[in-house]
């Protein structure tokens, strides 16, 4: 009995000298999705994807009734038009024809005016010889300068019809162009929303509607899961969590994975929660831990896939 003892005490002594197996804890892989969607309304037009299939950077994802922002554009771009043509008649005078209008008629009141300074004196010459009274001299006198006037008057048309408009009606008129001009902007970028198109390379994780359904504005259509977009997620004990730090070395072993993925700790929660359920296990007692996150190399990133079940270790 004392031999046998002594056997079974030298065996354990022996296993508590043997190198421990490195520390391990229990995660799971998380797909960063894209969630496409529009930020208008619409009734679904097009669908080109379905779940599986894997699309190019680029490529159209979806298309949403745009018939209403087409005509919006429509009219955004002949209001547009009007305030130009609005703005150019601004930086010119009055058309031709109404430039030769005003000419002639100066040319008929220099005329006139002429006439009446003949008249004028004729008038006096009449007088000095008492042949009429100085009445008709005051008369000549009135009517010539009456056409005087009107000739100075339409001097000053004629100019005024060759002017541009004033420097605030230019400016206001420039304004209202800029304002319609925005407007096409606004009308170009709602329509251009009613049509996505892939972000990245990707692979179509799900999609959420069918054609001909309603989609409500900001929802989900598409989900998309761009090359690589892949992590680690694992739950370490508090008692551990400190030995950890971002950029730190881990390995990753999973079901069918092959050889260990090389990966590297991008994250560290700054709040401790509980054990989740779904990773218990009896080889992790602690209640307390904290979630850390680690990034495959881009390599080795299509070898794990969302959802799947890991177990992760330092690497030595």
């Amino acid at each position: 009995m004392k031999r046998v003892g002594g056997m079974l005490m030298a065996a354990l002594l022996g296993a508590g000298c043997a190198e421990r197996p490195p520390a391990g804890w229990s995660g799971y892989v998380e797909g960063e999705y894209v969630l496409v969607s529009s930020p208008l309304a619409g009734t679904l037009a097009q669908l080109p994807v379905q779940a599986g299939g894997k699309v190019a950077q680029g490529a159209p994802l979806f298309v949403l009734d745009d018939e209403a922002e087409a005509l919006a554009r429509a009219e955004a771009q002949a209001r547009l038009g009007v305030a130009e043509a609005q703005a150019r008649n601004t930086e010119t005078g009055r058309r031709a024809d109404e430039v030769a209008v005003a000419r002639a008629q100066l040319a008929r009141a220099k005329a006139q005016a002429a006439l009446a300074r003949t008249e004028l004196a004729r008038v006096k010459q009449l007088v000095a010889q008492n042949f009429v009274s100085a009445a008709q001299l005051d008369d000549a006198q009135a009517a010539l300068s009456q056409a005087d006037a009107q000739v100075t008057e339409l001097e000053a048309a004629l100019r005024v019809a060759q002017l541009p408009a004033r420097v605030q009606e230019r400016a206001a008129a420039q304004a209202g162009a800029s304002a319609a001009q925005q407007q096409l902007k606004q009308a170009d970028w709602r329509l251009q929303q009613k049509a996505q198109r892939a972000p990245a390379a990707a692979e179509v994780a799900d999609t959420f509607f069918r054609v001909g359904e309603w989609v409500p504005a900001g929802q989900p259509i598409v989900s998309l899961l761009p090359a690589g977009a892949v992590k680690a997620r694992f739950y370490v004990a508090e008692t551990e969590a400190g030995a950890l730090a971002p950029g730190q070395a881990v390995l990753i072993r999973c079901d069918g994975c092959g050889a260990p993925i090389n990966a590297r700790i991008s994250r560290i929660a700054t709040q401790a929660e509980y054990t989740p359920p779904v990773i218990y296990s009896n080889a992790q007692r602690a209640k307390l831990v904290f979630m850390v996150e680690a990034r495959p190399a881009p390599a080795d990133a299509p070898r794990l896939r969302p959802g799947q079940p890991i177990d992760v270790q330092r690497a030595s």
